[in-house]
């Protein structure tokens, strides 16, 4: 069992939903940004994803692909990435982290060596966008094999007909995008999410996590409300954008996922 396997044990005894956040590595720099990775879990956060800097980050809206050019030019490499992980892991071996991105810098370090080092970092899982089920020998395979996560993202366009393939090998938990479109461009509506939800998890023993478009704690209570838990990303990267304290970031966070887990 992965750290993430193990979280969503736990939730599940104690009867909560997820809380889940997204920052990207090396925004606005490193201290700034491995200060916020360290006091995520005391705001409330059960599972980190952390953002790999890329150039093309094709998924991405504006927020987040500005995070990532932020990151870039303050120096933010993979390397410094797995590094941040692994300074986290000194102070905290329970939390699981997921690095987010996208395969281009996986696959110029090398699959094998990207993955030895993300285990030793203490990576639990991979949501690795551009890399489609068809694909799944290149690394999800792999990563499966190395005994991290390959967690897949399914979206309101993918149907019956696509969901099996989908959620053929991914593991850790099924990343529902809730909204046609880029991180950040729209409110996601729980009404909405609800079938879509019930119909993946019909398909699958996995949680159900749902992330885009949620902004506010009563909307990651309602979103957790229909599913498994709720992700943050967009709005969470914004106040990093808008240069506000790391405390009072964290503090977002914690309002963010004392809403998810009232759910």
């Amino acid at each position: 069992m992965t750290r993430i396997d193990t979280k969503f044990a736990a939730l599940r005894a104690e009867g909560r939903k997820a809380f889940v956040s997204y920052i990207m590595a090396g925004d606005p720099d490193l201290p700034t940004s491995l200060a916020l990775l360290k006091g995520l879990p005391a705001a409330g956060v059960d599972i980190i994803e952390l953002g790999m800097p890329f150039t093309d980050p094709m998924a991405d809206g504006p927020t987040i692909q500005l995070a990532g050019q932020r990151a870039l030019e303050g120096g933010q490499t993979l390397q410094k990435t797995l590094d941040m992980v692994a300074e986290f892991r000194k102070g905290d071996d329970t939390t699981p982290i997921v690095m987010m991105g996208y395969y281009n810098p996986i696959y110029s370090r090398g699959v094998d060596r990207f993955l030895k080092d993300a285990l030793a970092a203490g990576i639990d899982g991979l949501i690795v966008v551009d890399l489609p089920p068809e694909e799944d020998a290149e690394l999800c395979i792999p990563a499966q094999k190395a005994g991290i996560n390959f967690i897949r993202l399914a979206t309101p366009t993918t149907d019956d007909r696509r969901l099996p393939k989908v959620l053929q090998n991914t593991s850790g938990f099924v990343y529902y995008v809730s909204i046609t479109g880029i991180t950040g461009a729209a409110a996601a509506q729980a009404g909405d999410v609800a079938p879509e939800v019930a119909r993946i998890k019909s398909a699958t023993d996995l949680p159900v996590i749902v992330g885009f478009g949620i902004r506010s704690p009563e909307t990651a209570q309602a979103i957790a409300s229909v599913a498994d838990g709720a992700v943050v990303g967009s709005a969470i990267v914004k106040m990093v954008e808008e240069k506000k304290p790391v405390p009072e970031i964290l503090g977002f966070v914690k309002g963010l996922a004392a809403g998810a887990h009232s759910a």
